[in-house]
């Protein structure tokens, strides 16, 4: 379990991987999107790699609490240009989707890994990985984005999160998908409270047993909960969470703030931490 297949990439996860986010939509909850402005995505997406990105996130269709999704063209029109484009520039490419039909097409177009909120539950969306060679991230969520935060309920949330997610790996396995291209995302802030984030953060670990474990955080609500911080100042309380879930072995951390990241991780290293993590 030391590396993952991205495609034609082998990254090594001995150590934790940056992925940096690169919103190609209107309305992402962080601010930063960059919908229809190609050359100021691919000009971020050449920062974060010069900044220590090791994989580039293309999303197309925001997940933010209350958000209501957009329709297949759309989708199409904002990523696939900008896959395209980045698919030049030596870094993989992974593309956050959960519709089959927008997989599909952005593998063609240079893809390397599908990041899919849904878990590759909606129907095509595992064949589109099995009949690829791309990385797919199956991730959490209870119910959907536009309701998902109003009640959740759990019994168990690290069991049934666990449940779950064990179950999507062996769905993938079963249908001829090798396990070095499975990654799995607990999906902090996707139908959690704070305390059923707390909860799957300080497990972490366990998710291990399963694949590779990506965690994104970034400048999320439950950082603004603990802080106190609107969205726009949460960069440090971002890598503090970044660097903590390092220590509980996550082996992809999805950040907006890629040099920022990369120095603390940096930092954490330096200082002789990262062996007791």
């Amino acid at each position: 379990m030391n590396e993952i297949r991205l495609g034609s990439y082998r990254l090594s996860v001995a150590r934790p991987l940056v992925m940096a986010i690169i919103n190609a939509t209107p309305d992402s909850f962080s601010g930063d999107g960059l919908a229809g402005r190609l050359d100021a995505l691919v000009d971020k997406a050449k920062r974060a790699i010069d900044a220590g990105a090791h994989i580039l996130d293309v999303g197309g269709e925001s997940s933010r609490p209350g958000s209501l999704g957009v329709s297949v063209d759309e989708e199409l029109a904002r990523v696939v240009p900008v896959v395209e484009a980045l698919a030049t520039l030596g870094c993989p490419v992974s593309v956050d989707t959960v519709k089959p039909s927008v997989m599909q097409a952005v593998i063609r177009a240079g893809a390397s890994m599908i990041n899919d909120i849904n878990g590759l539950r909606e129907p095509g969306a595992i064949d589109a990985i099995a009949e690829s060679n791309c990385a797919v991230c199956v991730m959490h969520m209870q119910g959907q984005p536009r309701s998902m935060q109003t009640s959740p309920v759990y019994a168990d949330v690290v069991g049934e999160v666990y449940a779950f997610l064990s179950d999507r790996f062996d769905a993938l396995r079963q249908s001829g998908i090798d396990q070095n291209r499975i990654v799995v995302d607990p999906g902090f802030g996707f139908g959690k409270t704070l305390e059923h984030n707390l909860a799957l953060f300080r497990a972490l670990e366990s998710f291990r047993a399963i694949r590779p474990v990506l965690v994104g955080v970034s400048r999320k609500t439950m950082l603004g909960q603990l802080t106190g911080f609107p969205v726009d100042q949460r960069v440090t309380a971002s890598a503090v969470a970044a660097v903590a879930a390092a220590a509980r072995g996550a082996a992809i951390l999805r950040v907006h703030d890629v040099a920022e990241t990369v120095a603390a991780l940096n930092l954490w290293r330096e200082l002789g931490l990262e062996a007791n993590g």
